[in-house]
């Protein structure tokens, strides 16, 4: 293991001092102690600390974490934190009566908020090749990203089936509609999540505490007393395909009920339709997404396992595809502000209203 720094001198021969840059990375430097040149850096590199450098392998981890993840997440960050911000003061200040929906669609806005929160300061460590050097910020880090991933889908499922239920019952007369639902069905929604992510977090103290609090890695990385395999599968299940179920069932009952209403009614606006719209948007936002980075996850844990026995040049190139899916996973914090206005009028116009008096 590279993870920790030493450095040492002995006459002309070069000397090896291992660091981390940022997680899942060491910079190799390579020192001569000569009595004619004096010290000097000779050479620097970066490779994986889970898998020995192949000798004809080119390193591509390293050149991605800096020139891919932290333009990534400065770019996410940028415009994701302004829209989400705009969200949230406008739900708080500019909207006097909520409804269901609204609910939902807050508290997905603050979970965004948050976690867009903790992308300057990755943004920051990746392109300095530099460790996260705190294991509480690690960890908080980490959770907080995760429990972003899973409660934006979570919090899209009951943003449909709230619109299916308008649709069949407009005049909002279903328990489901009502607000003090919505709320005990956003505190459960937290709750779950949590519950969910508590495991990856015991994983990482664990893994922090046996490298002596001094290496931060991503989930894909983790060692545990469970299986980090099994228990990301169960995740992938349980956080995302689930939830995605849920999101096209809403999605095809809401084109099942405009249907024969249209057949009803033969005319229909097409603020009737805008459900639907969301409902379809918001599962095919989620399914281009999630889905390459929860396979790529689960390929790169399984890669690690000692029964794959591939070649470091093949889990290399795995590591590289699943550091390509993460920004991508993460773009939904971004383009959630979108759902917003589209729900409705009413609060497009609230605060574009307040935004012309200033």
């Amino acid at each position: 293991m590279c993870f920790l720094k030493k450095r040492a001198y002995f006459r002309s021969k070069p000397i090896i001092s291992w660091d981390a840059p940022h997680p899942g990375v060491c910079t190799c430097f390579i020192y001569c102690k000569d009595p004619t040149v004096g010290t000097r850096q000779v050479k620097n590199w970066l490779i994986s600390p889970l898998y020995d450098q192949a000798p004809n392998c080119p390193d591509v981890v390293g050149g991605l974490a800096k020139y891919y993840l932290s333009p990534s997440y400065g770019i996410e960050f940028s415009i994701g934190f302004p829209g989400n911000l705009l969200v949230v003061l406008g739900y708080v200040f500019c909207l006097p009566e909520w409804q269901s929906y609204n609910i939902y669609l807050f508290n997905l806005a603050v979970s965004d908020l948050i976690f867009l929160c903790t992308l300057p300061r990755l943004s920051y460590l990746y392109a300095n090749n530099q460790s996260e050097n705190s294991p509480y910020a690690c960890v908080i880090n980490r959770y907080v990203l995760h429990v972003n991933l899973y409660s934006s889908i979570l919090f899209m499922v009951w943003l449909s089936m709230d619109r299916f239920l308008v649709i069949k019952h407009p005049t909002r007369n279903h328990y489901l509609l009502r607000r003090r639902t919505a709320q005990i069905v956003t505190g459960l929604s937290w709750l779950a999540v949590n519950v969910e992510v508590a495991p990856m977090i015991a994983l990482m103290i664990q893994d922090l505490q046996r490298h002596n609090m001094t290496r931060c890695m991503d989930f894909a990385s983790l060692e545990g007393d469970i299986s980090v395999l099994g228990y990301s599968l169960g995740l992938t299940v349980t956080g995302y395909i689930l939830p995605l179920v849920g999101l096209c069932v809403f999605s095809h009952q809401i084109a099942h009920l405009l249907r024969a209403q249209d057949r009803a009614l033969q005319r229909r606006t097409s603020p009737y339709k805008r459900p639907l719209r969301v409902a379809v948007s918001a599962a095919v936002m989620f399914l281009v997404l999630y889905t390459p980075y929860h396979v790529l996850r689960n390929v790169r844990i399984a890669s690690l396992q000692p029964w794959a026995g591939l070649p470091s040049c093949t889990k290399m190139y795995i590591e590289s595809m699943y550091i390509l899916s993460r920004p991508l996973a993460f773009l939904h914090s971004v383009i959630n502000p979108v759902f917003y206005f589209l729900m409705g009028d009413k609060f497009r116009e609230l605060l574009l209203s307040n935004l012309r008096k200033l």
